[in-house]
């Protein structure tokens, strides 16, 4: 089992900037990538972006440029830094555990527990 526990939400004006935290335990060596899912209200869960343990990164179309993922494997910790925020981005932000091969990333039934991410002035 791998836990999840993300912080790092909350409400900020457009053009604002977040960053999310997931700090991972457990059996961490079963899984070699992370990734932030986003759900907005009336919409189906959408995959933001993934770090696999090699370094790679993948973002949705709508996210480059402005959303950055990092880890910091010392503390098994992924980031989400989000900048130039619009309120499109607002949505309850997840945090998932899963694998990366072939280009494809797999997330596994490890999740957050969520945190609202809300942009409005």
């Amino acid at each position: 089992q791998v836990q999840l526990v993300e912080s790092g939400g909350g409400l900020v004006q457009p053009g604002g900037s977040l960053r999310l935290s997931c700090a991972a335990s457990g059996s961490i060596f079963s899984i070699n990538a992370m990734g932030w899912y986003r759900q907005a209200p009336g919409k189906e869960r959408e995959l933001v972006a993934i770090i696999a343990n090699g370094g790679t990164t993948i973002y949705t179309p709508s996210v480059k440029g402005r959303f950055t993922i990092s880890r910091d494997n010392t503390k098994d910790t992924v980031y989400l830094q989000m900048n130039s925020l619009k309120p499109e981005c607002t949505a309850v932000y997840c945090c998932n555990a899963g694998n990366f091969y072939s280009g494809h990333y797999t997330g596994r039934d490890y999740w957050g527990q969520g945190t609202q991410v809300t942009v409005s002035s």
